[in-house]
């Protein structure tokens, strides 16, 4: 597998707009999506309720199965959305994309044409008014505000100039975006409240509100990469940008916590130093790829990493990842 030192940014020229310079915030008024704040409020007062039947009442089945669910959607935001559609950071095959486009309407996380829309603006104007999630504007708006009010100028001027021809081009991706309502309703919502109730007969309140914590707890996990992993943590890769190393984030999205790396290198597949169990969707994709799933994985080489690390990182605080890597790189060569 050979590094790669370059990627697309996935945006046409802007010349004529006005640099922005992270961390960078402007005056606003803000308008909000009530609507929006009502249901999401509700949704997490309905999923603490799904906490406490899980760990009172709910049949063990519906455990593990709200288990899988939530590892199910996580795929398809992090494997999916984000590495595979977002970065082309891999190839995969119709029935993989397939998959992965259905476990992204599990989470339900609106489509997958928007997701690459909002990310693909964050990494070219990242924590400035050009980001969607700007964490310039404090870890609420980062975290979950800027789902609650009117878009941004900046977001909505610079959006137009996104390159989204190889997602307009992709049939599986605009199936989603055309059905996504319906897909959203009957992958994320009415299937996991179902399924528990028909084939072992758990009670409505219970399988709906365990779906809900399960919806929940992904969405927020998702949200942590843009609020929690642009405040806390370490920059041993490049400590001249907000995006940092975060542990809970990483286990709490399946290994997206690496977010000092993936903003230095955001073409690797693997979004972090490592694949193990802290980066299940890098297993994910790696496994895929031993099956013929996945090809063209894309990754960075040893020697530029430790350039990158040594010109632009802090090196005063390791990293659980770092760490790793060079435990590996010791036993490999005790073994030589």
């Amino acid at each position: 597998m050979a590094p790669y030192l370059t990627v697309s940014t996935g945006m046409v020229a802007d010349e004529g707009l006005k640099k922005l310079v992270a961390p960078q915030a402007g005056p606003r008024e803000y308008q909000v999506t009530w609507h929006r704040v009502l249901l999401l409020t509700y949704q997490h007062i309905a999923s603490i309720y799904g906490l406490h039947l899980l760990t009172t009442r709910a049949a063990w089945p519906t455990i593990v199965f709200n288990m899988v669910t939530f590892y199910l959607s996580s795929l398809g935001v992090c494997a999916g959305a984000h590495r595979l559609w977002s970065h082309r950071s891999y190839k995969a095959t119709r029935p993989l994309q397939m998959f992965l486009m259905l476990c992204h309407s599990i989470a339900s996380q609106h489509s997958i044409f928007i997701w690459v829309k909002d990310h693909r603006l964050h990494h070219r104007y990242s924590d400035t008014d050009g980001d969607p999630y700007n964490a310039s504007r404090g870890f609420v708006y980062s975290h979950i505000g800027w789902t609650c009010v009117n878009r941004h100028p900046e977001v909505q001027k610079r959006g137009k100039l996104v390159d989204l021809s190889d997602i307009f081009a992709n049939p599986i991706v605009m199936f989603q975006k055309q059905h996504k309502e319906w897909l959203n309703m009957v992958m994320g919502f009415i299937l996991p409240t179902f399924i528990p109730m028909y084939f072992w007969n758990e009670t409505f309140s219970i399988a709906f509100h365990a779906n809900q914590f399960r919806y929940i707890l992904c969405l927020n996990g998702t949200f942590s990469i843009n609020s929690l992993a642009h405040m806390f943590g370490t920059q041993p890769y490049d400590k001249n940008i907000a995006p940092s190393q975060n542990i809970i984030t990483t286990l709490t999205t399946c290994g997206e916590g690496f977010h000092n790396y993936h903003h230095t290198f955001p073409f690797d597949y693997k979004a972090g130093e490592v694949g193990s169990f802290l980066n299940f969707s890098t297993s994910f994709i790696y496994f895929c790829a031993k099956l013929g799933l996945a090809y063209d994985l894309r990754e960075v080489s040893k020697d530029v990493l430790e350039q990158r690390m040594t010109r632009t990182g802090d090196r005063s605080k390791d990293t659980y990842g770092v760490q790793f890597m060079r435990k590996q790189e010791m036993k490999e060569e005790s073994a030589d």
